[in-house]
């Protein structure tokens, strides 16, 4: 690991033990440079680098290393993926990548650098793109607004008037950048989007469900969050309801179909019918 990688992993574990502290029982500098081997200035100019980022981050002699303010949710996630990516990076635990870079080789670098380039700019990107039953699409202008790892894959996200798409980057074939701007969706906008996507589909849509699950399937689900808005209700047959809002009804009946027996759709009614359709269209190849 690179030097400055170590350093801010170290500062973000600062972060870390210092939320875990027992205020009876305060963390002093010198205790965190003992922890981590390094010297007391070091630990001194690691809190002023973490309050240039937006952390409220101080020490004194009397309370010790202390965060003055809360973090604010958002940048909570940036430093959980950050630190994860800095923990985890020596290890093949990151498929998506790995299979793309067995696909595309350097090209995957180059392609994510390009089209990187094209969203921190607002530059519409020119791309050649394989579709459903292997047709090339040749020169998609397309406006990237956000490169993320969704279901095993790679997928650049881009805008066009008010609707958004995604492109699997495993089946781009060529990426250039053009020199004509866009107008990039705000990042409330953005975050909107991936708010009520149950696992890849990213959409405006909303979609109002709930479910039965019965039996394992309660046991399994029952205490995992899905989705912000979630509502999980344990009823007396031991069964709970599942009630949430997401933004595509035909990804949710794939999987429900999925689960098999033990997982009953109560509402909406459109959602009944697709996954009896599914599940008949499943069940004819056998």
């Amino acid at each position: 690991m690179f030097e400055f990688q170590s350093k801010i992993k170290r500062q973000i574990e600062i972060i870390g033990l210092c939320l875990s502290n027992d205020k009876s029982n305060p963390i002093s500098v010198l205790d965190v440079a003992d922890i981590f081997g390094v010297e007391e200035l070091t630990i001194k100019r690691d809190l002023q680098d973490l309050r240039s980022y937006g952390i409220d981050i101080h020490s004194s002699r009397k309370r010790g290393i202390t965060l003055e303010a809360n973090i604010d949710e958002n940048k909570l996630t940036e430093i959980i993926l950050h630190y994860n990516g800095l923990s985890h990076k020596e290890y093949s635990l990151d498929k998506s990548t790995s299979l793309l870079v067995n696909k595309l080789g350097v090209q995957s670098l180059t392609y994510m650098v390009i089209m990187q380039r094209c969203i921190d700019n607002c530059l519409k990107a020119k791309i050649d793109y394989i579709k459903e039953g292997n047709e090339i699409d040749k020169g998609r202008i397309i406006e990237p607004i956000l490169i993320f790892q969704s279901g095993g894959c790679w997928r650049v996200l881009a805008q066009h008037e008010d609707s958004v798409r995604q492109f699997l980057f495993d089946k781009i074939l060529t990426v250039k950048a053009t020199d004509k701007t866009f107008i990039k969706i705000t990042n409330s906008k953005l975050t909107e989007l991936f708010a009520y996507s149950w696992k890849s589909w990213i959409g405006f849509e909303k979609h109002n469900i709930k479910l039965i699950l019965e039996d394992k399937w309660a046991d399994r689900l029952g205490m995992r969050t899905f989705l912000p808005d979630q509502k999980v209700t344990r009823l007396d047959c031991g069964s709970i309801m599942f009630e949430a809002t997401v933004n595509s009804l035909d990804e949710i009946a794939s999987w429900i179909v999925s689960r098999g027996k033990g997982v009953k759709v109560l509402e909406p009614e459109t959602l009944k019918e697709k996954v009896i359709s599914l599940a008949k269209g499943a069940l004819e190849n056998y």
